[in-house]
């Protein structure tokens, strides 16, 4: 069954509040929302080109140390960078291997960047962050109940 919405969080939970995208995949998959699947990675690769085919919209969830308090919520659009020769990939970049690979666009996809604050090796999620986590998942979690993803 073709998954309504993708949401994708990204981050190494070793490193404090980069831990945000994992955090915020682990308490949505609680909920169990019909047609929403919920994955998370370290870091996006290009591989992960193959998630994408499989859905209709995706939300990727990153921390981020310079957007707005509590967070930032964007849409996306294909964009060829020179990630996607590295070892991490863009979002952008992502969409834009996506159109590589199956000669089509991606599905429509926004990102929506989490404000950290502390992102040292052994860290664990500071108070602020764990403050702007819980204000990020509410409007999101009530566009997954509506089953689609729109600009706050």
């Amino acid at each position: 069954m073709r998954a309504r919405l993708l949401l994708f969080g990204y981050g190494n939970p070793g490193r404090g509040d980069d831990a945000l995208g994992p955090l915020f995949i682990e308490q949505m998959s609680q909920l169990n929302l019909p047609q929403v699947v919920c994955q998370n990675d370290m870091q996006l690769q290009i591989e992960h080109v193959t998630d994408l085919a499989e859905c209709d919209q995706v939300l990727f969830i990153d921390a981020d140390a310079s957007c707005p308090e509590p967070f930032d919520f964007s849409m996306l659009t294909a964009e060829k960078d020179r990630s996607y020769t590295s070892h991490a990939v863009t979002p952008a970049a992502l969409l834009h291997g996506y159109h590589q690979v199956y000669g089509s666009h991606a599905p429509p996809a926004f990102l929506l960047r989490i404000r950290g604050y502390h992102f040292v090796l052994g860290d664990s999620l500071s108070a602020q962050a764990a403050i702007n986590l819980a204000a990020a998942i509410l409007p999101i979690r009530q566009m997954c109940v509506r089953g689609k993803l729109e600009n706050l």
